[in-house]
């Protein structure tokens, strides 16, 4: 992530993984999840926490779905079925279930159909957010194979370009490829300039969005370096929308606006729920290829190691120190922060805190 969006080491109060996923296991218990489905939602979380996702991680959705819990609108214990079933593909209905732990379910449907047939291909509807596509795709590379996962919908966040009303979530994708002794590859990233939950970490910290990342709710990109404004992403009357990656026509948002329009098609009309602005719903979908249906698995791995390995190993331009592949980064974050704990800002401590008294918890946190 950008620096402005991580927390100083000076504000920082780090809590090790294992302390934080216990706290989190906890609180998804007493929200009526059974043991199984509480570790597989804290998994999820910790996987976005450790690799440095921190929009995706404990600090900015765990008290949403605690929210959602509370109010009704999430099934703690749902009843996934299958809705449709063919050699290699599934559709599931998540009976509101959060996506958190059963969206992996049908990741392993995926897993499993390309185990068969090469390629396995599943998709969710009825079902919350996800947290990290990342943690899904990357499910496929202890199987040796290539993960792919979309989510999308709803209709609340990002304009199409030259609109003035949203049109999409922030539509993420996700694609992970396995290598032998490089850090494996991963991009995840939404279809907007920047994600929507970065917004919320702005606001936390009280740091300026970039220019190109937010339009005014007429459809004009804010191009000032400027203050975040007080109104939440999800909230009413807020006075802005997110623009597609690009930010502006001329910068190339025809691009991420149509890839939102893929992710959407396949996330929504393709799972049976209709475009994501006209059903207010979002679904996810899944896909699993088995590189050794279509190449010997050696040397795919030997390659990628290649492949990486020349990204990492390229020139740097002047006045940058190194070059990166995605998935490099992560893993470099995810070494230091199992080792020396999750750098969280102390709101989310105070939160944590606070919930904890108000479900009459006991966690052992700072």
């Amino acid at each position: 992530m950008l620096e402005r969006f991580h927390v100083s080491e000076e504000e920082a109060i780090r809590v090790p993984e294992p302390k934080m996923r216990i706290a989190t296991e906890t609180i998804f218990r007493k929200m009526g999840l059974s043991n199984a489905d509480a570790e597989l939602s804290a998994d999820v979380l910790m996987y976005a926490d450790t690799n440095g996702v921190d929009t995706h991680g404990v600090s900015n959705m765990l008290r949403n779905y605690v929210k959602g819990y509370q109010d009704g609108s999430i099934n703690p214990r749902p009843n996934m079925k299958i809705v449709r079933e063919t050699i290699s593909t599934t559709s599931f209905d998540g009976d509101r279930g959060n996506g958190l732990h059963t969206a992996p379910l049908a990741m392993k449907a995926a897993i499993a159909k390309a185990k068969q047939t090469g390629v396995g291909v599943s998709t969710l509807m009825n079902s919350g957010h996800l947290g990290a596509a990342g943690y899904h795709a990357v499910m496929a590379l202890e199987h040796d194979m290539i993960g792919v996962c979309f989510t999308g919908g709803g209709g609340f966040a990002m304009l199409p370009t030259w609109g003035a009303e949203p049109r999409f979530g922030t539509n993420p994708i996700a694609w992970a490829a396995p290598a032998r002794r490089q850090p494996y590859f991963i991009f995840d990233a939404a279809t907007t300039q920047v994600a929507a939950n970065k917004i919320r970490i702005l606001q936390r910290m009280n740091r300026n969005i970039y220019p190109g990342w937010l339009a005014g709710t007429d459809g004009v990109p804010i191009m000032d370096d400027s203050p975040v404004p007080e109104v939440d992403i999800r909230g009413q009357n807020r006075p802005w929308y997110m623009l597609p990656f690009g930010g502006t026509r001329e910068n190339g948002s025809h691009k991420g606006y149509g890839i939102a329009c893929i992710v959407d098609i396949m996330c929504c009309t393709l799972t049976g729920i209709g475009p994501g602005f006209i059903s207010n719903q979002s679904g996810h979908f899944f896909m699993a290829f088995n590189i050794a249906a279509f190449t010997d698995l050696d040397k795919f791995k030997d390659d990628m190691d290649a492949f990486l390995g020349g990204l990492a190993a390229t020139k740097p331009a002047p006045g940058h120190d190194r070059v990166y592949y995605p998935g490099l980064p992560e893993a470099e974050e995810r070494k230091d922060r199992l080792s020396r704990g999750i750098p969280f800002h102390p709101e989310v401590i105070d939160w944590f805190q606070s919930i904890s008294a108000e479900l009459e918890l006991n966690l052992d946190l700072p």
